[in-house]
């Protein structure tokens, strides 16, 4: 082989390297990608049983039947007349509750109206704090009325200074 022979045959195997490579990249991407549906796009474009999707929404107000050890079923609604029921089994996030946002991962099981998850993730607000952040923010004076969706009980005047002051200042 010549130079120009050995410099082709370089260039063809690391082409076919490359393409190797990318191909397995698209299979793995293929292999984990999971669609994010609301309950009315499922009511318009159903999707095949054991095809690994997110379903988001609102917990349905009242839909909330826990089972057998720690299975929960529950429904996702999106504010219309859709909704999905949801059978999960595991611990359920902290900020779980009727009303609020959800996130479930998983698949409808075949024969089935029922979308079976292995993943529940609770979605909170913007105005979200934790309540040990609220409690430390009103030691500290930082606190400002209104800010964080919940208020954490405590003595009124909490992380003010000199309350007094503020009463005559408004007067």
């Amino acid at each position: 082989m010549n130079r120009k022979q050995k410099r082709l045959a370089v260039i063809a195997g690391g082409m076919g390297f490359i393409a190797a490579a990318v191909l397995l990249v698209m299979f793995a991407f293929s292999q984990s990608v999971a669609y994010f549906y609301m309950p009315a796009d499922l009511a318009k474009t159903p999707v095949a049983p054991e095809t690994r999707i997110r379903l988001g929404g609102l917990v349905g107000e009242g839909s909330v039947v826990r089972g057998a050890g720690s299975t929960v079923e529950f429904s996702v609604t999106d504010g219309s007349a859709n909704a999905v029921k949801v059978k999960y089994t595991g611990i359920l996030p902290d900020l779980f509750r009727e009303g609020q946002g959800v996130v479930t991962e998983g698949m409808f099981a075949p024969g089935t109206n029922v979308f079976t998850a292995d993943t529940v993730l609770a979605k909170h607000d913007e105005t979200y704090m934790p309540k040990d952040v609220a409690d430390r923010l009103k030691q500290q004076g930082l606190w400002k009325e209104g800010q964080g969706g919940q208020e954490s009980p405590g003595k009124e005047g909490q992380g003010q200074e000199n309350p007094g002051e503020e009463a005559k200042a408004t007067q």
